[in-house]
């Protein structure tokens, strides 16, 4: 029978911490992203070219929202991965159980 187990017991704990934090930190980046917090413009504004200030702030907003949008994707993203060592934890506990 073809085992479905990748990684063991201790790599899927460790992921799963792991996903847990990216999970609650990208999301919480996102919103601060989303308010356009001060906090990352020097990150954001770099190389943006502009004549006026309304040009300036309307790309400044428009980079704010693309990494916000971008944070919200790699949080989803470390959901998935949060299931997958999840399922991966399990298997291994059962494996374990067996023996």
């Amino acid at each position: 029978m073809v085992s479905l187990r990748v990684c063991g017991p201790k790599l899927s704990i460790c992921c799963t911490l792991i996903s847990v934090w990216g999970f609650i930190m990208l999301p919480i980046m996102g919103v601060l992203l989303s308010k356009h917090s001060l906090t990352f413009a020097e990150d954001l504004v770099e190389d943006i070219e502009f004549n006026t200030t309304t040009e300036f702030l309307q790309k400044a907003g428009e980079r704010y929202d693309e990494a916000a949008k971008t944070c919200y994707i790699a949080g989803a993203i470390y959901l998935g991965s949060f299931a997958f060592s999840i399922w991966q934890f399990f298997l291994n506990r059962n494996v374990a159980n067996k023996h």
